[in-house]
């Protein structure tokens, strides 16, 4: 699935995390890229249901096995490929970035255990925030700059966002709908390449939910983010396609592979 940080305990891209203040990052700024660097030889990037008519034009979406099940778009079909990024950060062509990699270097984080409030952090380690950078100040003397007001309101809309998503995936379990994914590519090479570990709507228990459920689902619009997901799966062989162009597709071994997500 989704790579690793180096530090297992943070999300993932990020290297560190500390919390904005004043006192100590009163200097700070923050600048803009075209390249998003920590996105090279990632192969998959969480998602949030909103993203769902947006992401399913670009990516399969799938989501993560276990139950506590999370939406990931597909920039490859391998660990270690992503075939819409290049080795120095810049995109081979316009496509959706999730909001999720959008908002990196910065986040939401809970700071104590013991309580709810959660704190605006960001990734010292990453060359996007600095003292010693061009670009734009996170603090305006003691109060946080228009920057990172604006920064902020997006992770707390993502947060939300996040909310809404957990409510989706909650709604799929109490229905029985998530199902153990598989996805077989003929590559022409006489064995198919088969993936797995990962989870995806069960089409067949879908035809099968009363209509009256169909119907809520029609009005508060949650039906349309499942065939958003079904539909997306149909570019799982357009990603593929395109590891192969890029030397990137999976060896050929003498019996069939089973690939992970």
């Amino acid at each position: 699935m989704a790579s690793a940080p180096q530090n297992a305990a943070l999300p993932l891209f990020y290297n560190d995390l500390v919390p904005l203040n004043s006192q100590q990052h009163s200097a700070w700024k923050t600048r803009s890229t075209d390249k998003a660097t920590w996105l090279v030889d990632v192969n998959s990037v969480p998602l949030t249901v909103e993203e769902f008519p947006q992401a399913q034009r670009n990516f399969p979406i799938v989501f993560t096995a276990g139950e506590n099940a999370v939406p990931l778009a597909l920039f490859g079909m391998n660990e270690g490929v992503n075939v819409f990024v290049e080795a120095d950060g810049s995109l081979t062509n316009p496509v959706y970035i999730p909001a999720y990699a959008r908002r990196y270097p910065f986040m939401l984080a809970r700071l104590r255990p013991d309580t709810e409030e959660l704190s605006l952090c960001v990734d010292p380690s990453s060359d996007l925030v600095g003292e010693d950078i061009e670009g734009e100040p996170l603090f305006d003397g003691a109060e946080a700059s228009e920057t990172t007001k604006s920064m902020l309101q997006f992770c707390e809309n993502f947060e939300i966002a996040g909310n809404k998503t957990a409510q989706f995936i909650a709604e799929l379990r109490k229905h029985n709908l998530l199902m153990d994914g598989e996805l077989n590519i003929d590559a022409g090479t006489g064995q198919p390449f088969t993936y797995r570990g990962f989870q995806m709507v069960d089409e067949s228990k879908l035809r099968e939910v009363r209509g009256d459920i169909l119907r809520q689902w029609n009005q508060n619009g949650m039906l349309a983010l499942i065939y958003a997901h079904l539909f997306s799966l149909e570019l799982v062989r357009d990603i593929f396609g395109r590891q192969v162009a890029q030397g990137k597709g999976p060896a050929l071994t003498p019996n069939p592979a089973l690939q992970d997500v």
